[in-house]
């Protein structure tokens, strides 16, 4: 057994209007002014208000900034840092999925400590705590809210940087279900696959702890028995919070031990073609499962059993998980291939050459070469 540490550095308000309890997290740290970050579309659908009327109720100043897009890039983190500074605010609201998140702990980072999210690259680059930051998950998937990742998107580069370090982890996650209610069917299913290949990565990976796969066995338990429910009926409320919760765990999970192959895949595609990143994740995972059942030690029959509800078959092989997962994503309505898409042949080369670059394939369960990556994204294709 691997050696392992872990931490559980930050408090977690869980339930149905848990966002009530907001004004009471800033005035625990002493806290006056908020930016909130989120999205274009949360704001227009409301969601933004809700957050800065329980602000401004509470008698808390307040600014936004919800320019936050997709695969967000370095030019957005420059701006809304210097939203940030010219907002006096002394705090951070990241409200939404994964894109608001990191660009709300990009931000947190400069606005500290300055110069460019470049500069922080890699792991344990960020020199000590951040700018206070309270996240808000609007979607059940990225696990953003307990991670220590930040990916920005660099253009220049068509490359997806990140950042790693625990100063990132938010001081407060506020996981209220009512949120994820109105999420559109196809971000609900993208977004849960996401949470699914987090809490899988993490139990597969090399550096899978006894904390990594408690975390991962009850995301996996959680998700794989509701993301269908969540994703036919998103008001269902049990569904709602049983995947709000998923991601969660899934998130701790992989904050400690990583991710593997399909992680390190997904972030090129996103950089060079804007592929989502739970759709690349949910095309590409099929394929990396069968190039990993090599390693497997009989945690796929876990995972199986997990997403089929314990209805475990006769004769197990790992094909039978593969063929599993590709039957729950096309009920998803989600992609099967990299060519419906929009991914083409003659970047394949150079997405691997990215891929490689990523910390997620050393943990990888199968030993991995540039070559195999080439391949994998081909056949993905």
């Amino acid at each position: 057994m691997n050696s392992f540490s872990f931490k559980i550095p930050q408090e977690i308000i869980c339930g149905v209007d848990s966002i009530e309890k907001l004004p009471g997290l800033l005035a625990k740290q002493g806290l006056k002014k908020a930016m909130v970050i989120s999205g274009p579309h949360l704001n227009k659908m409301g969601v933004v208000a809700k957050i800065t009327d329980i602000l401004a109720q509470a008698g808390l100043a307040f600014d936004s900034f919800t320019e936050t897009e997709a695969n967000p890039s370095v030019e957005t983190v420059d701006k809304a840092t210097k939203a940030f500074a010219n907002s006096g605010a002394d705090c951070i609201i990241a409200l939404g999925g994964g894109s608001p998140m990191d660009v709300a702990k990009a931000v947190g980072v400069l606005a500290k400590f300055g110069g460019s999210i470049g500069d922080y690259e890699g792991a344990d680059k960020v020199p000590g705590a951040i700018v206070p930051l309270i996240a808000i998950p609007t979607t059940a998937g990225t696990g953003s809210e307990v991670t220590a990742f930040a990916v920005i998107t660099d253009r220049s580069r068509n490359y997806k940087l990140t950042v790693f370090s625990y100063e990132l982890l938010p001081a407060f996650a506020v996981l209220d279900p009512t949120l994820v209610m109105t999420t559109p069917e196809k971000t609900a299913a993208a977004c849960g696959i996401d949470a699914l290949v987090h809490a899988i990565e993490a139990y597969l990976s090399k550096a899978a702890s006894p904390f990594s796969d408690a975390m991962a066995e009850k995301a996996l338990a959680l998700i794989g028995a509701n993301i269908r429910l969540f994703v036919a009926d998103r008001t269902n409320p049990e569904a709602a919070a049983a995947m709000l919760y998923g991601s969660m765990f899934a998130g701790i999970a992989f904050a400690w031990a990583r991710l593997g192959n399909v992680h390190a895949m997904a972030h090129p595609l996103g950089g060079y073609f804007d592929v989502p990143h739970g759709v690349a994740n949910a095309v590409l995972l099929p394929t990396v499962l069968e190039f990993n059942a090599l390693a497997d030690t009989g945690r796929y029959q876990t995972i199986y059993d997990a997403i089929k509800g314990g209805a475990g078959e006769a004769v197990f092989t790992p094909q039978t998980l593969v063929a599993e997962i590709g039957s729950l994503t096309t009920a998803l309505g989600i992609p099967q291939t990299l060519a419906e898409v929009g991914v083409t042949a003659e970047m394949i080369p150079a997405m691997a050459v990215d891929a490689m670059k990523s910390g997620n394939i050393l943990v990888n369960p199968r030993a991995t070469t540039l070559i195999q990556i080439e391949d994998l994204y081909r056949q993905a294709l």
